[in-house]
């Protein structure tokens, strides 16, 4: 029937180009494992771009990139869009218009604001380790809130926002920060986000996306090195 073909073009090919160290790659894998979409992987061994990725991806030249039934999608919120729009079990956006823009927002959040300020504020500290730490801790505060009393910022289940925020915090920047030897949430002052990295790392799929974690606080020093010489 319709259906059935729908679902077996939609199963089609998928390849995904990413990099083991990339937050943005990490969260497509989580969309694609909670969905169970079966997909290639290609690892890219940045920071030498492959002849593929530089194709596949000329405008930024950067990971991650699907390929889906030889459709070509850059870009980590469109490629989760996508995802999610393409395949309908296991929904990662709301369905009311409201809570789907508010996800959105959120998304630009936490790439806009605290990947910047997680990690460019504590890394060059331009007015002091102190200073970055609290500048920080304020954003923090509102995911803090827009937490509180929820399993998950999507409500009970996994979404949007906590694969955008998941790839971001507990398996980024966490990462830093134990190499910096500072905690910038800590549980006293962030019981509903800590809480909320918990119940995130008890999801297989989101554990299966998780660098190894030696290998990411190395790893991370070595970009903050790299970014306090830029």
């Amino acid at each position: 029937n319709q259906r059935d073909r729908r679902m077996a073009e939609n199963e089609g090919k998928v390849k995904l180009l990413g990099c083991w160290a990339s937050p943005f790659s990490r969260r497509v894998e989580m969309a694609l494992k909670l969905k169970g979409i079966p997909y290639e992987y290609l690892e890219e061994a940045l920071p030498n771009k492959s002849p593929l990725l530089l194709e596949l991806n000329p405008i930024h030249k950067k990971v991650p990139v699907l390929v889906h039934n030889d459709k070509i999608l850059p870009e980590s919120h469109l490629i989760l869009e996508y995802i999610d729009q393409t395949w309908s079990n296991n929904p990662i956006l709301p369905q009311d218009p409201y809570e789907k823009a508010m996800a959105r927002f959120w998304a630009k959040f936490i790439d806009e604001q605290i990947l910047t300020v997680g990690f460019r504020s504590l890394v060059r500290a331009e007015k002091g380790r102190e200073a970055a730490i609290e500048e920080a801790r304020e954003k923090f505060a509102f995911l803090e809130k827009e937490v509180t009393r929820k399993n998950f910022f999507g409500g009970k289940t996994i979404g949007f926002v906590d694969m955008v925020a998941g790839s971001i915090i507990p398996f980024c920047l966490a990462r830093l920060w134990e190499g910096m030897r500072i905690d910038v949430i800590p549980e006293d002052e962030f019981p509903e986000l800590n809480r909320w990295i918990k119940n995130l790392k008890d999801i297989e799929s989101m554990r299966e996306c998780i660098p190894h974690r030696e290998k990411q606080i190395e790893h991370m020093m070595k970009v903050s090195e790299r970014y306090k010489l830029a």
